[in-house]
């Protein structure tokens, strides 16, 4: 349960990151929030560096999984457009192969 804590964290962090550069310049919205943005992105990686997984590599193929089911979230909550089943279906492959990564046996 505090590794998927720590990866939904370390997604909020990298979308935040990524979405006020994109308020700015898609909607005009202050030139400012690009500071907030790159302290997002920098506590975005120092997050990834908490993973306690052998390979930096194995980290980011899992985090990808939690990424893209925070990202649909983030679709629904904040952008308010409700994912579709296709959406839904996807997430749960892309966790189905968070947890092979995640969950395989120790070597």
């Amino acid at each position: 349960m505090k590794t998927l804590l720590l990866f939904i964290a370390t997604a909020l962090a990298e979308i935040v990151g990524c979405y006020l550069p994109w308020l700015w310049l898609k909607q005009g919205k202050p030139m400012w929030l690009l500071l907030p943005a790159a302290l997002s992105l920098a506590l975005f990686a120092w997050l990834l560096t908490l993973h306690d997984t052998a390979g930096a590599g194995r980290v980011y193929a899992a985090y990808g999984g939690v990424y893209i089911g925070a990202a649909l979230a983030w679709l629904w909550v904040v952008d308010g457009i409700r994912p579709t089943a296709w959406d839904a279906a996807g997430v749960l492959v892309a966790l189905a192969g968070m947890a092979i990564i995640m969950l395989q046996p120790a070597r």
